[in-house]
């Protein structure tokens, strides 16, 4: 099984969140899109700058990314 990190995207920044083995990309995506939730209610000031959460490979190549700024709305 793979192994992904996620990170905090600021800026040009990034603030690794940890990491963790799934079984495909689409856990790893499931998975990016909860924790950007997650960072919206804890820390709604980042909706509105830009801020995203990235999903990487071992291999270090960014496979997707959310912003923050879309998740929570509705």
């Amino acid at each position: 099984m793979p192994y992904f990190n996620f990170d905090l995207v600021v800026g040009a920044e990034f603030k690794n969140q940890g990491g963790m083995i799934l079984e495909n990309t689409d856990y790893a995506i499931d998975k990016a899109d909860s924790l950007a939730n997650e960072l919206c209610i804890v820390r709604p000031e980042l909706r509105s700058t830009g801020c995203a959460v990235r999903v990487t490979d071992g291999d270090s190549n960014e496979l997707y990314r959310t912003p923050l700024e879309t998740i929570g709305r509705g």
